[in-house]
């Protein structure tokens, strides 16, 4: 049993050579044919599916180099040919006209990567073409007498080969067509996904941003019952100077610890970089004391534990606001505000303190 996996580890490889897959089975295909009418001593068909052979040997090395289009084409001519001659020499019976239908899928699956826009009603020209190949032979060689008599183990063999790569060619381009649709789709829907997540999570310290923070605020203050919950505004003291002192380098450095820092102490919150070196703690259904507790000793872990940046101890501090929601607050945008002007009034009275009242 192939698992899933290396199944799919198949189908990602015959679709993205599928070109060289396809050359590969028409040169076997015509292998086969050659050892048939050497045989059956059918010299011209003989010569013929020497000939399919060399172009088919050659097409193989146009795929490594990377000439589709040629190749395309020659695939095109070939069959087209090789299934008119032999419906000539052997007759119909023998089911080589059937090879015109075995190119059908490759004609759009093929076309479909070649041609974009409106170059695609070459595709169309080409399956016409291909009809009215099929339509004349049938018309013209349904009461004609084949050149050549092969025997009816032969003939039945032919008939039954030819409708299997018939049938093969059928069944294989519409599975890696599917399978490379769904692919694709499966791309576009985890870049998709990825885009919406990079727009709600800030690159360098992998946090929620504004856009991604507000809308869990707001779900809060909406709710039924309504729930307990704090804020708190942090703010890094003397940010710039470290900037100014250290590098900027640095100061990403510093902003990353502390934000690891924060993540630790208050796992479960949903934390939130608002801007520069402003981050937010989201502590559902905390009340004031403990929210006053945990970000107290939060305070103390960043005062106490600097980023070593480069073999130096860098030292900071943050100083934090807090505000409790209550029923006359009427937004996220009033709860965040309060906080971040009781976090500016630390700031302006000595920094590295947590204020929870006016």
């Amino acid at each position: 049993m192939i698992d899933n996996k290396k199944l799919k580890g198949i189908m990602h490889f015959l679709v993205h050579n599928s070109v060289l897959f396809t050359v590969a089975i028409m040169c076997l295909v015509h292998v086969v044919l050659l050892v048939v009418m050497l045989i059956s001593d059918v010299q011209p068909l003989f010569f013929f599916n020497i000939l399919s052979v060399v172009i088919y040997l050659f097409c193989l090395l146009l795929c490594k180099i990377g000439y589709l289009l040629p190749v395309y084409i020659s695939i095109l001519l070939e069959v087209t040919f090789y299934a008119s001659f032999s419906s000539y020499y052997l007759g119909l019976k023998c089911g080589s006209n059937l090879f015109l239908g075995s190119i059908i899928p490759i004609i759009i699956y093929f076309g479909c990567i070649l041609f974009k826009g409106r170059d695609r009603i070459l595709i169309v020209f080409l399956l016409l073409v291909n009809f009215s190949v099929f339509f004349f032979s049938y018309m013209f060689l349904m009461d004609a007498k084949p050149l050549y008599e092969v025997s009816a183990s032969v003939r039945s063999f032919l008939l039954v080969f030819t409708a299997f790569v018939m049938f093969f060619s059928i069944v294989f381009y519409n599975v890696i067509y599917i399978y490379s649709s769904e692919y694709e789709m499966n791309t576009l829907e985890h870049e998709n996904k990825q885009l919406s997540a990079d727009a709600k999570i800030d690159l360098l310290t992998n946090l929620l941003n504004r856009r991604g923070f507000l809308p869990i605020v707001e779900k809060l203050i909406k709710s039924e019952p309504p729930r307990h919950f704090c804020i708190a505004f942090c703010d890094i003291d003397n940010f710039k100077r470290i900037n100014d002192t250290y590098g900027h380098e640095c100061g990403d450095e510093v902003l990353r610890h502390i934000t690891k820092l924060i993540k630790k102490e208050m796992q479960g919150c949903d934390i939130c970089r608002w801007g520069g070196e402003e981050i937010i703690v989201l502590m559902k259904d905390y009340d004031m004391e403990v929210a006053k507790q945990k970000m107290e000793y939060l305070r103390k872990c960043v005062e106490s534990l600097p980023t070593i940046f480069y073999n130096q101890r860098i030292s900071a501090t943050i100083t934090i606001g807090i505000e409790e929601y209550s029923e006359g607050i009427k937004d996220s945008e009033e709860l965040i505000n309060i906080a971040d002007k009781r976090m500016y009034y630390g700031k302006q009275h000595g920094k590295n303190i947590v204020v929870f009242d006016d």
